[in-house]
């Protein structure tokens, strides 16, 4: 019976909340952008009209026709169906690296919130370093000390991307320790970890959903940018190695625009949707945002 009302009531919070959503606009335009590409990367094989890594020497560099809706490559391999899958490594990498950020964000802001005093002032300068260092620069020289493989890349770009979230996670905290049911709970001889993870824990995370939408917004710019840079796996089907090979066969250079328009584009509107989808969340989650 407990879990039976347990479920219910989270069905009730779900449907409260969704009435709430999809009020807002351009939050519903960020969860079509990402639907539909979730939806690509699900059924990339059934989508994709060739085999994303077949070779024709014989189709050069291609412009888009009735064969290859969005040309070939200086291989001879379908633009379209190598797009197709590259939502795959993007999608992958962004919930990945975006799952190390706020798991380690969420522990760094929680513990130094919390304790404050040495703790506090240690961590807090650890974040800082990462807030003004430049996060690009570093997962370039990290990545390229630990190879392009694409583990590397998920940790990599996952372990320098946590600093935002502790932040908000701190000061939320700082703040969530002052109430009268900590205070309770404290006085009931709860232990630090318990009041940590079973009180403060569950009313931070609101916030932090909409920071993590976010994050995997960056977390698929980084990638696209490394993979392109050549630090990452360009052995990949992604976005970032297509742009990659755009560049280095010159395709870039002469126009060939079949070849860097589409996953430049792609890159663009998946990112614009995570984003899109955080600053509604944001402003649910704020009273005062979603009343203004």
């Amino acid at each position: 019976m407990r879990g039976v009302r347990w479920l219910k009531l989270k069905y009730m919070a779900f449907r409260d909340f969704w009435s709430i959503y999809r009020s807002n606009k351009l939050g519903v335009v960020g969860l079509i952008i990402i639907v539909f590409f979730i939806i690509m990367a699900i059924f990339a094989p059934y989508i994709a009209t060739h085999d994303p890594n077949k070779t024709n020497p014989a189709k050069y560099l291609l412009p888009p026709s009735e064969e290859h809706w969005f040309g070939t490559n200086e291989v001879g391999q379908d633009l379209f169906s190598r797009n197709i899958y590259g939502a795959r490594i993007s999608l992958l990498v962004g919930f990945l690296a975006a799952g190390v950020a706020v798991f380690i964000g969420v522990f760094v802001g929680l513990i130094s919130g919390y304790f404050g005093g040495w703790i506090d002032e240690v961590l807090m300068r650890i974040t800082d370093f990462f807030l003004v260092m430049p996060a690009l620069v570093l997962m370039i020289v990290i990545a390229a000390l630990l190879g392009p493989s694409l583990i590397n890349v998920i940790l990599v770009i996952g372990a320098l991307s946590w600093s935002g979230t502790a932040r908000i996670v701190r000061s939320m905290t700082l703040t969530i320790k002052e109430w009268p049911f900590i205070e309770a709970a404290k006085a009931s001889g709860a232990g630090h970890f318990k009041i940590l993870f079973k009180h403060i824990f569950p009313n931070v995370m609101p916030v932090v959903y909409a920071n993590a939408a976010l994050t995997i917004s960056n977390a698929i710019f980084s990638q696209a940018a490394l993979v392109f840079l050549g630090v990452g796996n360009v052995s990949d089907i992604s976005w970032g190695s297509i742009l990659h090979y755009a560049f280095s066969s010159g395709a870039l250079g002469t126009g060939k625009w079949w070849y860097f328009v589409p996953p430049g584009i792609f890159i663009l509107l998946l990112i614009y949707g995570f984003i899109l989808v955080g600053y509604s969340l944001e402003e649910i989650l704020n009273p005062r945002l979603r009343h203004r």
